[in-house]
C-alpha cells in the first residue's frame, strides 16, 4: 500500500510553503573534483529550523485542522529537529506544544525549540527513552501525542523529494541518512509514484545500526546503546512500518563511523561553506565510502540539517571527532 498520492503531496505542499519555500538542490564542482562523481546536495538545512523535519510539524499539524481534530496541546519527543518543527506547526495553529528531550541534549536546538514556542521537559538518558516518558506525560496531561513516523509528517518531509526529482530527474542515487525513518520513505515514496529509477540508498553510524540490523533480519532489531555525536542517527528502536517500505525502495544501507561523518563535514564546508549537522553529513560520508562505484556519474545527498552545537561544530572544524559518553 502506498503511504501517500501525488494529490496528497500538492496538499502536504501547500501547508509547507506557507513557511518553507523549495530548498535549493546545487551541483557542487568542488565536491565532484574531490570524489569524481556529479555531486548534487540537497540543501535542506536551509529551511526556517535548519532542517527537513520543518516540512513535518507543519503538514501534520494541517492535517488535524483539515479534518476538524485539532487538540488543546500537542506533545512529542525528539533530540531537536522535530521538536522544532512540531513547535512552529502548534505555533500557527495556536496551541501549546510540550516537547521531552533527553538529558545533555544539545543545547542550542533546546533553545531553538523554546523559541519557535516549545514547552521543553529535560528526561531520558536518550531518545527512546523521553519517547517513554513523553507517552507517559500524553496520558496525564490529556495532549495528542505526535510520533516520530506518521503518514502525515512523512507526507510534509516528502515535499524535499518533490523539489528534488524535479530540480534533477536524472539522478543515478540519492544518498539520505535514516533517523526514525521519515526521510528515506517520504523519497522512496516520491521516487515510486514519479515512476523514476533512482537508486536510494540509506544510511545509519556504525554506532547506532538498529536500522542496518532491521534491514538486514527482516524484522525490527533494538539495540542497547546509540553512542553517535550525529544524534539525528541515533536510534535504538526501529519501527515496523519504516523498515517495511524502506526494506522494498532502498537499495542497500550504508553504515559509516563517527569519524567519516567529522570528515564530510569539514569537507562540506571547505567545498560548499556550509554548516552540516552530523546526521546532515551522514549522506555525503557514505558517496565517500562508496564513490568508486559512481564514477562519473549524477548523485544526490540529502544534508538535513545544520543544528549543531557552535563548540561541538569548532572541534569538528579543528580535526577531531567528538565522542558522546555513555549514560
Amino acid at each position: 500500500m502506498t503511504l501517500f498520492s501525488l494529490d496528497d503531496l500538492a496538499i502536504a505542499a501547500t501547508a509547507v510553503r506557507a513557511l518553507v519555500p523549495p530548498t535549493p538542490a546545487y551541483a557542487w564542482p568542488l565536491l565532484a573534483r574531490r570524489t569524481g562523481v556529479n555531486v548534487i546536495v540537497k540543501h535542506e538545512n536551509h529551511t526556517l529550523t535548519g532542517s527537513f523535519k520543518a516540512r513535518g510539524g507543519l503538514s501534520y499539524v494541517d492535517a488535524l485542522q483539515r479534518s476538524n481534530m485539532l487538540p488543546k496541546g500537542l506533545i512529542t519527543a525528539t533530540r531537536g529537529n522535530h521538536g522544532q518543527s512540531i513547535a512552529i506547526g502548534a505555533k500557527r495553529a495556536g496551541i501549546p506544544a510540550a516537547i521531552v528531550v533527553p538529558e545533555g541534549n544539545s543545547a542550542e536546538k533546546n533553545a531553538a525549540m523554546e523559541a519557535f514556542g516549545g514547552e521543553l521537559t529535560i528526561a531520558g538518558r536518550d531518545f527512546d527513552e523521553s519517547r517513554a516518558i513523553a507517552r507517559h506525560l500524553q496520558l496525564k496531561k490529556d495532549l495528542h501525542f505526535v510520533p516520530s513516523f506518521h503518514r502525515d509528517l512523512v507526507v510534509g518531509v516528502a515535499t524535499y523529494g518533490r523539489e528534488l526529482f524535479a530540480d534533477h530527474s536524472c539522478l543515478d542515487a540519492v544518498y539520505v541518512p535514516i533517523g526514525m525513518g521519515s526521510g528515506i520513505c517520504g523519497l522512496i515514496t516520491v521516487r515510486d509514484l514519479l515512476g523514476l529509477k533512482t537508486e536510494i540508498i540509506g544510511v545509519v553510524s556504525d554506532q547506532a545500526p538498529a536500522f542496518a540490523l532491521s534491514f538486514e533480519a527482516g524484522r525490527p532489531i533494538s539495540t542497547e546503546t546509540a553512542h553517535t555525536f550525529a544524534d539525528g542517527l541515533a536510534c535504538r528502536e526501529p519501527q515496523a512500518e519504516p523498515l517495511e517500505i524502506i526494506r522494498k525502495g532502498a537499495s542497500r544501507l550504508v553504515r559509516v563511523t563517527d569519524d567519516e561523518i567529522a570528515a564530510a563535514m569539514r569537507l562540506l564546508y571547505v567545498d560548499t561553506h556550509n554548516i552540516a549537522e552530523g546526521a546532515g553529513a551522514a549522506a555525503l560520508a557514505a558517496l565517500i565510502k562508496e564513490r568508486l562505484s559512481f564514477q562519473g556519474r549524477r548523485v544526490a545527498v540529502i544534508l538535513t540539517g545544520g543544528n549543531i552545537d557552535m563548540p561541538v561544530f569548532a572541534r569538528v572544524l579543528q580535526g577531531e571527532t567528538p565522542k558522546v559518553r555513555p549514560r
